[in-house]
């Protein structure tokens, strides 16, 4: 298993582990609001660690020039 996969799998395990904890010792109320920011971890360490192999859409916007005059 390669390094990075090693990574991924002790993270995720970490973020469950420590869920598990907390309902273990009463605290449902905290996993229940929690829970969102859970999952976003875990969906970020995967998002992360995946290789960026899509090539680009290729598609050119012409540059659009500044207003005369400045800033506000």
């Amino acid at each position: 298993m390669a390094r990075r996969q090693i990574v991924i799998i002790a993270a995720t395990v970490t973020v469950f582990a420590w869920s598990v904890v907390m309902v273990a010792i009463g605290q449902v109320a905290a996993i229940a609001t929690l829970a969102p920011a859970l999952g976003l971890t875990v969906q970020q360490i995967v998002r992360a660690t995946r290789t960026q192999t899509e090539p680009a859409s290729g598609h050119r916007v012409a540059p659009v020039p500044d207003k005369d005059g400045g800033a506000p």
